[in-house]
């Protein structure tokens, strides 16, 4: 997968994974990333699935309708490529904190429900439930952070609950932070995440 990597100053950091939006690249959330932690290394990717042209990581049918056999395969690409990044770029493969926005939270969510050690941890803004009427794998304290809007016209506020219900019945400790905003990410939600962060971290 088209990927940057950027080596931290902090071996006992996570190293954090970035997942873009729609129409996103693997540039998009470096700034941000270095706003929650300036010492982890940085994998940044970008999608491999492209729709009129915009990068994304997986296909969808419609708005807030996911191919769910696009979703299972691209996951399931996308965990077995940080375990291939983790031996080229020599970083702890047990030691992954996702940070993904509004499609790239929906892969780092995916990535929760369906492999117990892919991710120690998620930063998930504007996430849906990728998939349901599935057996979680047990997420037992895995630290997840989730942002929503309250207008958000995309996401609506029921898939962020039923999405922090999903993963605490997993055992995930699950954060769930309200925004009065819509579907954009703005700064507060960066800052809480870099506080939920470094509490965690």
């Amino acid at each position: 997968m088209q990927h940057v990597f950027h080596k931290g100053t902090d071996e006992t950091k996570p190293t954090l994974l970035l997942l873009h939006g729609t129409g996103g690249n693997e540039h998009d959330l470096i700034g941000l990333a270095k706003k929650i932690d300036d010492t982890a290394n940085i994998l940044s990717v970008r999608g491999n699935v492209l729709e009129n042209g915009m990068p994304r990581f997986f296909r969808r049918l419609a708005e807030g309708v996911f191919d769910m056999e696009d979703l299972i395969f691209r996951t399931q690409e996308l965990n077995d490529f940080v375990t291939q990044a983790a031996k080229e770029h020599c970083f702890d493969r047990t030691n992954v904190v996702a940070i993904g926005y509004s499609n790239g939270a929906n892969i780092a969510a995916s990535l929760l429900f369906h492999y117990e050690d892919a991710l120690a941890g998620a930063i998930l803004h504007h996430p849906m439930v990728p998939r349901r009427g599935i057996a979680l794998p047990t997420l037992t304290n895995t630290p997840v952070f989730i942002s929503a809007g309250t207008n958000d016209p995309m996401c609506s506020a029921q898939e962020s609950e039923d999405l922090e219900a999903l993963l605490s019945a997993a055992d995930a400790d699950v954060t769930t932070a309200w925004f009065n905003y819509g579907h954009q990410l703005t700064m507060p939600e960066v800052e809480a995440a870099r506080e939920w962060y470094q509490s965690k971290f």
